[in-house]
């Protein structure tokens, strides 16, 4: 009798551990969670949030899916490191950037995202790939530059709302500019915040330094102040969560782009034409833009068709040679709206060179001859660069710029490193080892810059009136109101790029 509750004990500690095995033994045939790359994998689609901008995604003819812009180009070199579809999500703001991330709607948030302390704690960023500061923005012929922060009255400051932006303004307020006040904007972004300065609807505005060097070429009044911050990283964002396996592979992928090179040839490609700012130089295109291209461009577009070049390259070309004026003659004898040698129009059949449209299709002629000339291996954009380089310099020069760059260890494929090495055959250390002798090498660099900033320019003047991107459908969110100078196409709001074969 004594022994029976011992023997109930037992009982009941058997039981308890039969129970225990057959829970453990039901949890090890189900199968584990799937991280989020797994999700990803399995899913087959990279779901990426993004804004529109000439910095991080927009709408172009110069590309087979009609899309670019620096965030798109990554993001599409993510999904095929993965091997699955690219889905482009559009956000009106950078709120439901943030908004969307919190909810899961996507998996990355790749939108020209500036890490902060404050969203460092929300987030998890990844590597930066691109360095920039904050700069307060003014218009010339407004009063001036402020000093400092100090300066600046009540109601004269604005800046995007729930941005780096605001977000630097609190910190300098709280530790060095306690009076300091702005207004915060909802549903804007940088390029109306530019043009709202430019409209002098508010007389200063915070806004990074690579957006405010490209929107400079359409707002020339535009200026820097000073710089509110040192250098700061943009990099893409992911959820904070415990699951790092998707974060993990993305940063990754930015390390081997940074040390394969390929993150600075990105770079090169989307702000390399960006060179120092003329004031001057800028409002002279906007007014031959608007006096001179209409009686030209329908030759251009003609010619451009008959050799398969863009015509506004080969305006472009024609705006470097002469502000696309048909009388330009130089001090050496080159003439007309192409500036045509002698041996150069007699060589695309032109007898008058100061007629515009046989100067226009000579230069296409002459151009796309240069264009076919060049080795077969050249990839773009580096081919084209390095024909506007022949076009200036010769193409002698330019490949003897291309021997030295190989005699020295370099890719003589790589427009960068033929850029860098022009200027060599100036010197007369490099140019007494190349076949075609001297010449001056820093002309063509400077040359290729121009065209590629007048080419870009007339990608975004050229297009009919466009309108502000609508918020994503899934986001829940309103259309945004069309900007008061709309600049960039429309793209989707939701766009789903198919792996490539």
């Amino acid at each position: 009798m004594r022994n029976r509750p011992v023997r109930l004990l037992a009982g009941v500690l058997l039981l308890a551990l039969v129970a225990l095995a057959w829970l453990l033994w039901e949890r090890a045939r189900q199968p584990a969670p799937m991280t989020t790359l797994e999700r990803v994998l399995e899913a087959g689609e990279l779901r990426v949030i993004t804004r529109i901008s000439p910095t991080t995604y927009y709408q172009s003819d110069q590309t087979d899916s009609g899309r670019a812009g620096l965030e798109y180009d990554l993001a599409r070199g993510f999904a095929e490191r993965l091997g699955v579809d690219l889905r482009m999500v559009v956000a009106p703001d950078l709120e439901a950037i943030f908004t969307a991330l919190d909810e899961g709607e996507v998996d990355v948030a790749a939108a020209g995202l500036t890490y902060t302390h404050e969203r460092g704690n929300r987030y998890w960023f990844t590597p930066p790939y691109k360095d920039i500061t904050q700069v307060l923005v003014y218009r010339v012929g407004t009063g001036g530059a402020p000093d400092d922060l100090g300066d600046i009255a009540p109601g004269e400051l604005a800046v995007i709302a729930d941005s780096s932006h605001a977000e630097r303004l609190e910190a300098l307020r709280d530790s060095e500019y306690p009076d300091l006040t702005w207004q915060e904007m909802q549903h804007a972004d940088s390029e109306a915040m530019l043009y709202a300065v430019w409209n002098e609807d508010v007389r200063y505005t915070i806004a990074d330094s690579h957006e405010l060097s490209i929107n400079r070429a359409y707002y020339p009044e535009l200026r820097k102040a000073f710089e509110i911050t040192s250098l700061e990283g943009l990099a893409w964002a992911f959820p904070r969560t415990e699951d790092l396996s998707l974060y993990d592979e993305a940063a990754r992928h930015f390390t081997d782009l940074r040390m394969e090179g390929r993150l600075s040839a990105m770079l090169e490609q989307h702000f390399g034409y960006l060179g120092q700012f003329d004031y001057v130089g800028f409002r002279a295109f906007n007014r031959h833009l608007a006096a001179r291209l209409p009686d030209y461009r329908a030759w251009f577009e003609e010619a451009a068709g008959e050799y398969g070049l863009d015509w506004r390259l080969l305006a472009a070309i024609g705006y470097q040679e002469s502000h696309w004026d048909p009388q330009a003659i130089s001090p050496t004898g080159v003439r007309g709206l192409m500036m045509l040698t002698l041996n150069t129009a007699a060589s695309v059949d032109v007898d008058n060179r100061l007629d515009p449209k046989q100067s226009i299709f000579g230069g296409a002629r002459y151009f796309a001859r240069v264009l076919a000339k060049l080795p077969e291996e050249l990839e773009e954009p580096d081919r084209t660069w390095m024909a506007l380089a022949a076009y200036n310099v010769g193409y002698g020069h330019l490949q003897d710029a291309r021997r030295l760059a190989r005699q020295r260890g370099y890719d003589p494929d790589d427009w960068r490193v033929v850029r860098d090495h022009l200027p060599l055959l100036s010197q007369r250390h490099w140019y007494t080892q190349t076949r075609h002798g001297y010449a001056r090498g820093w002309e063509p660099v400077h040359y290729v810059r121009n065209v590629r900033l007048y080419y870009q320019l007339l990608q975004r003047f050229s297009e009919p009136q466009r309108r502000q991107v609508p918020a994503g459908e899934r986001l829940g969110e309103e259309p945004v109101p069309e900007s008061p100078a709309p600049l960039l196409d429309t793209v989707p709001d939701i766009v789903t790029e198919p792996l490539a074969p």
